[in-house]
């Protein structure tokens, strides 16, 4: 995941310098920032969240991941969700994005300046797609 992210946008996503362990460990336990991903089938499904992306979407791991990604957003911003994703699919990667999603328990937040990236090995071979979700707003 941090491979391809740091492809997609020249940045790195953890800590430098940090061995592949400790970063694993970092992002998922102690990053103040939710980073979600899905695989890449034809309804997706989130393979990864780490600690902060569960407290804000109120699931467990064992739950959210088997949760259909489009289930974090009501039905009526699924259109919008879906629209985004594809852009990520022509181009990349996206930045600086803004939506509604839903919790579990069905609190609605805004999350902004969001980036999604593909989920590419360095063959190139998609897996899905990520997002770093740096800020939410209760609604």
């Amino acid at each position: 995941m941090a491979d391809s992210y740091e492809r997609w946008l020249g940045t790195p996503l953890l800590p430098r310098p940090m061995p592949p362990q400790a970063g694993a460990r970092w992002l998922y336990e102690e990053a103040d920032f939710a980073v979600l991903a899905h695989n890449a089938d034809p309804d997706p499904c989130f393979i990864y969240g780490n600690k902060a992306a569960q407290r804000r979407f109120e699931y467990r791991w064992d739950e959210l991941t088997r949760l259909p990604s489009r289930l974090s957003a009501e039905a009526p911003n699924r259109e919008e969700r879906e629209r985004f994703l594809e852009r990520v699919r022509q181009h990349g990667f996206e930045s600086g994005y803004r939506g509604v999603r839903i919790t579990k328990t069905g609190k609605r937040f805004l999350i902004e300046q969001a980036t999604l990236w593909e989920l590419r090995d360095a063959r190139g071979a998609l897996h899905g797609q990520a997002v770093v979700i740096p800020r939410t707003t209760d609604l």
